[in-house]
Formats: C-alpha cells, sequence, structure tokens
C-alpha cells in the first residue's frame, strides 16, 4: 500500500492544475474584474459555461485557492466568496449558502437570519461582503436556478443577486452548465454580462486543437513526482489518453490520477507505457486496453454538440441532452485533419 510519503505525492499530483490557454484567459477576466470594485460605476458581471467535467469547477476552485481568506488589521478578509447555488434553490436558501460560505452564517447568526427573512438575509449579506472585502464573487452550479426554477420564481432569485451586484457593489461570476445562458439572458441580467466564457472540450481533428492537447499532456508529466519524466506527447501515448477521455479534462486528470497511483505502489520510476497499461486494465478490464494497440487501431471520438436542457419540450420527453459525439473512428482518421 501507499506509505504517507507516497500519499502527499499523490495528493500533490490530485490538485495540479494547468493553467493552459483558456484558464489563463479566464483568470485575466477575474483579475480584471477585482479591479473595479475599487472604481466608480456599475460593476460588470461574467459569465462562464461548459459541458461537465470540462474543467470549470476546478477552475474556479485554483483562482480561490491563489487568492484564500486572510486576516488584516484584526479582521478576516475574504477577496474572493466562492459559493453555489443549492439543490432546489429559494432566495432564502441561496442567501444562506452564500452567508454561510462567506463564513458569516454559523452558531452565532440571530435568530432573525435563522428563520429566514429574505430582507434580512439580503442585507446582511451585503454588509458582510463589504465588512470582508470581497472584490468577486463567483457562484458555481448556477445551471440549478434553471433546472428547478421557472418564470417568477427564477426572476426573483436572479433580482436578488442584482440586488447584492448593486449594494455591495461586486462583480458577479455566473458558473454553470451551457444552459445558464437562460437566466443570462433574463432583462435583469443580459446588460450586466459584460463578459461570457465557455470552455470546450479538447480535438484533435484541428491543428492547433492537437497542439493544444499535447501540451497539457506535457504540463501533467512534468508535475509527476518522478525525476524521469514520462513521454506523454509521443503520438500512441497522446492517441490513448485522447481515445480514454474523449477530450474530457476531468477523465484525463482521473486516469492519469488513478495511474500513478498504481506507479506509486508498484516503486515504478515513472508513469511509462507499462504503468498506463496495468492501469487501463485495473479500471476497464473489459475492454480492449488501447496502451496495448498499434496507434492505427486506437479508436475514439470528438464531441460534435454539447448536452443541452429543453424545459419547453414535450412531458414525456426528458428535458435532458447529454454530449453528443462523433462515431468512434481510429484516431489517426481525426489527426487527417489536422
Amino acid at each position: 500500500m501507499l506509505t504517507e510519503a507516497k500519499k502527499a505525492k499523490l495528493n500533490q499530483f490530485k490538485a495540479v492544475f494547468i493553467e493552459y490557454t483558456i484558464p489563463k484567459t479566464i483568470i485575466n477576466d477575474f483579475d480584471k474584474l477585482r479591479l473595479h470594485h475599487n472604481l466608480a460605476g456599475e460593476k460588470p458581471c461574467m459569465m462562464l459555461s461548459g459541458d461537465t467535467g470540462c474543467g470549470k469547477s476546478a477552475l474556479i476552485k485554483h483562482y480561490y485557492d491563489i487568492n484564500p481568506p486572510n486576516f488584516a488589521d484584526g479582521r478576516r478578509k475574504v477577496p474572493v466568496l466562492l459559493s453555489r447555488i443549492p439543490s432546489n434553490p429559494s432566495i432564502e436558501s441561496t442567501l444562506k449558502q452564500l452567508l454561510h460560505d462567506l463564513g458569516q452564517f454559523g452558531a452565532k447568526s440571530s435568530k432573525r437570519l435563522k428563520h429566514g427573512n429574505e430582507i434580512a438575509l439580503a442585507e446582511s449579506l451585503v454588509e458582510q461582503l463589504k465588512r470582508s472585502g470581497t472584490e468577486l464573487i463567483i457562484i458555481d452550479e448556477f445551471q440549478e436556478l434553471v433546472e428547478n426554477n421557472l418564470g417568477k420564481k427564477r426572476r426573483d432569485i436572479a433580482n436578488q443577486f442584482k440586488y447584492i451586484n448593486e449594494k455591495a457593489g461586486i462583480s458577479i461570476v455566473l458558473v454553470g452548465m451551457p444552459w445558464i445562458d437562460q437566466v443570462a439572458n433574463e432583462p435583469q441580467w443580459s446588460s450586466r454580462i459584460f463578459i461570457r466564457r465557455f470552455i470546450p472540450y479538447f480535438k484533435i481533428s484541428e491543428k492547433k486543437e492537437l497542439q493544444l492537447f499535447i501540451r497539457v499532456l506535457k504540463g501533467f508529466a512534468n508535475r509527476l513526482p518522478f525525476s524521469d519524466k514520462p513521454h506523454f506527447e509521443d503520438l500512441d501515448i497522446a492517441l490513448s489518453l485522447f481515445a480514454i477521455s474523449n477530450g474530457c479534462l476531468r477523465k484525463l486528470k482521473n486516469f492519469l490520477d488513478s495511474a500513478l497511483t498504481e506507479a506509486l505502489i508498484c516503486d515504478a520510476v515513472t508513469l511509462n507505457k507499462q504503468c498506463l497499461s496495468s492501469a487501463f486494465k485495473a479500471w476497464r478490464p473489459e475492454l480492449d486496453n488501447v496502451f496495448e494497440m498499434n496507434v492505427n487501431e486506437i479508436e475514439g471520438c470528438e464531441v460534435e454538440q454539447y448536452s443541452t436542457f429543453k424545459p419547453d419540450g414535450p412531458q414525456d420527453e426528458d428535458p435532458f441532452i447529454d454530449t453528443q459525439f462523433c462515431k468512434k473512428v481510429p484516431l489517426v482518421q481525426l489527426l487527417k485533419g489536422s
């Protein structure tokens, strides 16, 4: 099993975040929004969307981690408030979640706040945001507002965020699945959303996308806890990793975490193709092992259409439409387009 030293190495790699092109742009967006905090005028907001596993939550957690709460002048400061929309949200539960994540809704909260006076909750939140020196609010899982609240209820919650944006003078970032634009396009928000970003899955059919995917693979390889770094950029390994993930960052990272675990258990000196093959066998023993195939045999697929949510469809139809991928083909065929 893993020693404490090896567990530390594994946890360190699990926390790795690769700042490739799109995340760098988004982090720069966050920094610019924070600059507006001390400037006059309206505070612009932002919408960040992407399909499941594209790296949204990892990115905002990374930004929060590099801008953590701190103590200054004897007071706890929260420069970046990272929160989320609760399941089946209401105005009350949403405001309480924000106060909780700000560290201001615990045992010492007043009875008036705990019993859910919406006006008192909103006023208290604005006051605490100012005291905490908060410069940016990032709200994850914003699609919950679309999926569970239609009509007036959704507009009321959106109005509360408008109130917070105005009264606290803080930019807000709405983060969620692709259909959060249904909220962002509401009259209360359409003029406030100054920046819109989408994080796509990786592709290899276009030259620039292939180069980006390989650059990310090299980034992960360089952060592995081995002096002998693996060559993930080799075509057979790169295509195998793409076949496993279909371009989804979460799937890629989860597999690499699992492979590193296997390598550390076996006292391997690097995460070579043999270790990757063993990890694949443990992960999906029922499938043909992509790491044992000739490069021309490795099959996979790219995303064609991202998942959608259509609440206005027939009642007997599922409003959620899953992500659509192209037909599985030898990946070298996709490379011909790049």
